[in-house]
């Protein structure tokens, strides 16, 4: 899967027939089945295609009210009250590609088009770290300044890691950016990356290609397996999304599941994370404004619980495109990450003018969002350790599907998020994060355990940093 070449044949990657019958048998089924799909799925193992339309389409506000149980008891298990945070790190609106739901378009002429030099990427670096920040996601147009081509994102991630004032340090590098070759995929794995995120915007094949009117994205086959080819390079920790919109979300959710389903098939594992945004306005764009097939609030939280339940060990990821409520009306269903404090254009948090790649629905800054969070009873996390001591991919879920993994991560979450109150939270939220630790505590496994997480409590309060399990 080096070359474009062999991509026509992973346009039929996704069965469309499958899917129409899927979505036919699913729709006649009656609430005491559903309730049966229900039952399988609290066992967290997952559930099939067929099960999952079920869930999407029934009508019984019974049975729905029962399916949002079900995803926040799986939730709980799996993740507890952690929420991990992150922010969105937009270098460049440069672009090949003329997607109509998109601002950065090439043939958008309403915005302002630039690159970040790296002396600017370091100035935005040091405004999200004196906010708190640990973990970014480096976003790019699929388009690069010339005479530099894929060498800028390198360059970019060399500049993220090295940026560092004081106790303030990015921790964790993740990109979204254009597909690649498995040779290209090597050379961004040895760059120290977290995760690698990619959307396919549309499973559907007819919408895809008329909203991708030009462009290397127009290439279906080209962008749908990619992630296989980021596996083949090397990169085991990935995450994929639909831009629900576009077509029937029911549609695009059991698409997905098959994309999982093939990737779990070839490669021994499927995504660590998958994104769920809508479209929102965005300059120059009619359809992102007025969608073909738009997904009602009722509908999109549907869509949350009902892949909680499906891939229960796969992280949910809930940007700021939403509004706070909607934002914390999703945690308890299914998101277990969050952008927090975003910008999407290039240079914006030093407030560049510069159009945002779309319209964002939460504009709290990230000390509000943190406080929100734990006043809804969360418990924040900038947490980093499993990708830095291998616990990714394969290993990841290993540890997960036991409930191995939960020893850590509570811990971690505790520990980051003592480093954020000592150096940057308000007096409100660091007062409310103290006591939400102490409440938190009380879920680690062991007294021998506690007397550890508090013992490295101590020694951040003395000043030390980057301390985990």
């Amino acid at each position: 899967m080096s070359g474009r070449s062999d991509t026509a044949a992973f346009e039929k990657m996704i069965d469309g027939d499958r899917i129409e019958r899927q979505l036919k048998t699913g729709a006649e089924a009656s609430p005491a089945q559903a309730r049966e799909v229900l039952a399988k799925a609290r066992k967290m193992k997952g559930l099939e295609a067929e099960e999952v339309a079920v869930l999407l389409q029934t009508r019984s506000p019974e049975v729905i009210n029962e399916i949002y149980h079900a995803a926040y008891e799986v939730k709980q298990a799996i993740y507890g009250k952690r929420l991990v945070l992150f922010a969105p790190l937009y270098v460049s609106n440069l672009c090949h590609n003329d997607c109509q739901y998109c601002a950065f378009r090439v043939k958008n002429k309403e915005i302002k088009r630039r690159a970040l030099t790296q002396e600017e990427i370091r100035n935005e670096v040091l405004l999200l770290e004196r906010m708190g920040h640990k973990r970014v996601l480096v976003v790019a147009g699929e388009s690069y300044p010339e005479q530099e081509g894929l060498n800028y994102i390198f360059k970019t991630i060399e500049t993220v890691y090295a940026t560092r004032e004081g106790k303030g340090e990015i921790r964790r590098v993740n990109v979204n950016i254009a597909p690649l070759t498995v040779n290209e995929f090597k050379a961004l794995k040895a760059t120290g990356i977290g995760t690698y995120q990619l959307f396919q915007e549309t499973y559907h094949l007819p919408t895809y290609k008329s909203v991708h009117m030009a462009g290397p994205k127009r290439d279906y086959g080209w962008r749908v397996s990619a992630i296989g080819r980021a596996f083949e390079g090397g990169i085991n920790d990935v995450g994929i999304g639909v831009l629900f919109g576009l077509y029937d979300f029911r549609w695009e959710v059991l698409a997905m599941l098959q994309h999982i389903r093939r990737l779990e098939k070839d490669y021994g594992v499927g995504p660590h994370t998958i994104s769920v945004p809508r479209l929102e306005p965005a300059t120059g764009s009619t359809i992102a404004s007025d969608p073909p097939y738009p997904v009602s609030d009722d509908d999109f939280k549907r869509i949350v619980a009902v892949l909680r339940l499906a891939v229960p060990y796969t992280g949910i990821i809930m940007s700021t495109r939403e509004t706070a409520k909607m934002r914390a009306e999703t945690f308890a269903l299914g998101v277990s990450q969050i952008s927090a404090g975003s910008h999407t254009n290039p240079g914006g948090y030093s407030e560049d003018d510069a159009t945002p790649q779309f319209e964002i629905g939460d504009h709290r800054n990230l000390d509000e969002v943190i406080y929100d969070v734990v006043k809804l009873g969360y418990i924040p996390s900038f947490c980093t350790g499993c990708y830095r001591l291998g616990r990714t991919g394969q290993d990841f879920m290993d540890l997960a599907k036991p409930g191995l993994i939960k020893k850590f991560c509570l811990r971690n979450a505790i520990l980051t998020f003592k480093e954020y109150l000592e150096d940057y939270a308000t007096p409100a939220t660091r007062e409310a994060g103290l006591l939400a630790i102490e409440e938190n505590l009380k879920d680690v496994a062991t007294e021998q355990l506690r007397q550890e997480v508090r013992e490295r409590m101590a020694r951040i309060e003395k000043g030390e940093r980057d301390l985990f399990f």
